[in-house]
């Protein structure tokens, strides 16, 4: 896989302690987005799973209520790779964890969904992110639609994987209370 970086402790990515790695690439444009650096398909370092593996073991004994956590840019850019690694590290008893916005999902495809389901398979949390909950300002917020990012959310509670929302609220783009409310009430479905 192409890996941006690595966080060896990370705190906020999961339950507990988690090695954090962040996958080169994305096709979304976040206008907030916080590591645009990511964006670069061709980016990054290649490193394979069992390199990936191997940094976990290293430090395992912190990560006893923790796991590994992939995200980026988008981990779905490289869901073979994501895949890979999330069945070897269940293979040894390590929580999964996938930090994405979705936005990849296309529930119209019998490929696509395939791969999805050997994700599915073997993820324990998804940490779902929903850039915004109206259409129209989603594609202005992002360069992209709404709708797989919705699909998937539906897609997980279908295959009974847990999901964290996380949506990042920005005075002026993301909080408003019509759009919270909004949110909300797609959550609670």
């Amino acid at each position: 896989g192409r890996i941006h970086s690595i966080e060896s402790f990370g705190t906020v990515d999961g339950p507990g302690v988690r090695l954090v790695v962040f996958l080169q690439g994305c096709p979304m444009r976040c206008l907030y987005c916080h590591n645009p650096d990511t964006w670069k398909m061709n980016g990054g370092t290649e490193m394979s799973v069992d390199e990936i593996l191997a940094q976990y073991e290293k430090n395992h004994v912190f990560y006893e209520k923790g796991g590994i956590t992939v995200t980026g840019g988008d981990p779905l850019v490289q869901i073979c790779f994501v895949t890979e690694l999330f069945e070897a590290a269940k293979s040894r008893g390590i929580h999964t964890c996938l930090d994405t916005s979705g936005i990849l999902f296309r529930p119209d495809s019998p490929e696509v969904l395939r791969q999805f389901d050997r994700l599915a398979a073997v993820t324990d949390l998804v940490l779902l992110d929903i850039k915004h909950i109206d259409p129209k300002s989603h594609i202005e917020l992002t360069g992209q639609k709404l709708d797989p990012v919705l699909a998937f959310a539906q897609y997980l509670d279908e295959k009974s994987v847990s999901v964290w929302i996380r949506h990042v609220v920005v005075p002026g783009i993301t909080y408003k209370q019509d759009l919270l409310y909004r949110l909300g009430r797609f959550i609670g479905t």
